[in-house]
């Protein structure tokens, strides 16, 4: 039985070395720039969306019924108030993924 030659072991050593590196190159910056970006971007439009159509709704009210500023008031609070709380739900929800892949990388250090 004969060992590998050193040619093999360092073709070995290589290919192990080649996939260490692989598996801890840092992570491009440009893809955490776009998508923090496009996170802030989701939570604008949600609070956006939602006073947006507290407007129509109280518009619509109050063109139907003549009473121009109560329902268009009343409305547009309510708008705002949707929107916020569906940007905090965001918020959250982003949140729970950050810890959830920062525990997983923990984890995954920790192994290796």
């Amino acid at each position: 039985m004969q060992d590998r030659g050193p040619d093999e072991k360092l073709d070995a050593l290589e290919s192990r070395i080649n996939a260490l590196k692989k598996s801890h190159a840092p992570k491009d910056h440009m893809d955490e720039h776009y998508s923090q970006a496009q996170l802030a971007w989701r939570m604008v439009i949600e609070l956006v969306a939602g006073l947006g159509i507290g407007f129509g709704m109280g518009y619509g009210l109050d063109w139907a019924f003549g009473t121009l500023p109560v329902f268009l008031v009343i409305f547009t609070f309510l708008g705002l108030a949707a929107g916020v709380k569906t940007m905090l739900r965001s918020a959250e929800e982003i949140q729970k993924r950050t810890e959830d892949e920062a525990a997983t990388a923990a984890q995954d250090d920790e192994e290796g």
